[in-house]
């Protein structure tokens, strides 16, 4: 039974989540703020599953108590709020967030989010080889370390996981709804904004090699070295 912390300084918000978390069988903790979420999570005593987290709020914002959490966890987090903008959604990404929700929301829609979340987390697995390497970039899969040309980069955990879907599929034409299907769960709920948000991330941290991503017009992608 997951244990869910919603952070949300809308008590009404923070309700409905729980409503229909409770429903779906889950255990809910809440926060009021982003320094409450923070001294939560720093517990010994809490153990969380998944966090839900609001952006705007008092005392510490969604995106300062994410960039907090990432500090000392890696707690799956979704990111739920009123600015659906390219940038706050790259910016939340970059921070290591999961998942990026825009209110309104369906709340249906929400728990099967979260149910997708925690079943990809339960349900994760590396590859039978220790690490992949092509010139300068090496995948190390026991410690889901890359490094570009010697250097760590720092990747978000989905930003790892399409990758690895990647490069254990090199060479291989991958349509878009196969990465979202594949990376994502079969029960995800987003759009292709998600996908090319990770891929231009992605590129971004590889740097030169970059160049491995091969862009499919009206397919989508391929990792080739």
């Amino acid at each position: 039974m997951a244990h869910i912390l919603i952070v949300d300084d809308e008590p009404q918000i923070r309700l409905i989540i729980k409503k229909y978390a409770e429903f779906e069988g889950y255990t809910v903790s809440e926060a009021a703020d982003g320094k409450e979420a923070v001294n939560l999570l720093k517990s010994e005593k809490n153990k969380f599953d998944i966090v839900i987290m609001d952006i705007m709020m008092p005392e510490i914002d969604g995106f300062t108590a994410v960039n907090k959490i990432r500090e000392f966890s890696s707690v799956p987090i979704l990111m739920l709020s009123a600015r659906g903008e390219e940038y706050d959604r790259i910016r939340g990404f970059e921070l290591g967030i999961d998942d990026y929700v825009v209110k309104p929301f369906s709340p249906k829609e929400l728990t099967l989010r979260i149910h997708a979340i925690l079943a990809r987390s339960a349900h994760k697995t590396d590859s039978n080889h220790d690490y992949f390497c092509a010139e300068g970039l090496k995948i190390d899969y026991t410690s889901r370390i890359v490094t570009v040309n010697g250097e760590r980069v720092e990747l978000s955990p989905k930003e790892y996981d399409l990758l690895y879907y990647l490069v254990n599929n090199k060479n291989i034409a991958l349509s878009r709804d196969k990465l979202i299907s594949n990376v994502w769960g079969y029960d995800f709920y987003g759009d292709d904004r998600t996908l090319d948000t990770h891929i231009k991330l992605l590129r971004k941290s590889l740097k030169e090699y970059n160049k491995f991503i091969v862009t499919l017009r009206g397919v989508g992608y391929r990792f080739e070295c």
